[in-house]
C-alpha cells in the first residue's frame, strides 16, 4: 500500500500533482543518493523537499527546470540536516561530546584553530584567500569559492593541492620533531 493518497478517478489530477507524481522517483532517487553520502535518512530529506517544492508551488512560482531544481533543493536540504547534526548538543544526563566538555580541550582546539589560522595567513599567493573559503563555517562550493576568488572552477582543484600542500610542509615544520626513546647507542 502506498503512503501517498491516490489520485482520485472522478476528478482530473491538477497540474501541482502532475508534477509531483512525475518528480517522486527523482526525489526518492536524489534523497537516498544524498543521504549514503552523509549518514542521513532519505525519507526525511525527501519529506523537507517535498514541503519546499509545495510551499513554492503555492507561491505560484513553478520551477523552470525541475529536475535541477530537485536536485539543488536535495543537496541544500542535506547539507543544512549535516549543519545543524554538527551543532547539536545532547540535552538532559548526557554528558556532551567534543572539545566542550573539558577546558583544557576547549583550549587545545582553539591553540589548534590560532595555528592553523595564523600558518594560513603566512601562505604564499592566493593561497590565504582560498584557504579562508575552504575553512569558512559557510561550507562554499567549488562554485561559490571560485566565484570570491575570480578564477574558474577548473583551477580551483590543482590551486588547493598546492596551498594544502604548502601548508601541512608550514606545520610540520613547526611541529617538533619528537625526541628519541629507549636507549642510546
Amino acid at each position: 500500500m502506498s503512503p501517498y493518497p491516490a489520485v482520485s478517478p472522478s476528478r482530473p489530477p491538477s497540474r501541482s500533482g502532475v508534477l509531483v507524481e512525475s518528480l517522486r522517483p527523482l526525489v526518492a532517487a536524489e534523497a537516498d543518493a544524498e543521504a549514503q553520502d552523509g549518514g542521513l535518512e532519505p525519507a526525511d530529506l525527501e519529506q523537507d523537499v517535498w514541503v519546499r517544492l509545495l510551499e513554492r508551488l503555492d507561491a505560484g512560482g513553478q520551477p523552470r527546470d525541475t529536475a535541477a531544481w530537485v536536485r539543488g533543493a536535495v543537496r541544500d536540504v542535506a547539507r543544512g540536516a549535516r549543519l545543524r547534526a554538527l551543532r547539536e548538543r545532547p540535552s538532559g544526563d548526557e554528558p556532551a561530546a567534543g572539545p566542550v566538555d573539558c577546558p583544557e580541550r576547549a583550549f587545545l582546539a582553539a591553540e589548534r584553530r590560532r595555528t592553523i589560522r595564523a600558518a594560513v595567513a603566512r601562505t604564499p599567493g592566493p593561497c590565504p584567500r582560498l584557504l579562508t573559503a575552504l575553512l569558512s563555517p559557510a561550507d562554499l562550493t567549488y562554485r561559490e569559492i571560485a566565484g570570491r576568488l575570480g578564477i574558474s572552477q577548473g583551477s580551483l582543484g590543482p590551486m588547493r593541492s598546492r596551498c594544502l600542500g604548502c601548508l601541512r610542509r608550514m606545520l610540520a615544520a613547526e611541529v617538533a620533531a619528537p625526541g628519541l626513546r629507549g636507549k642510546e647507542r
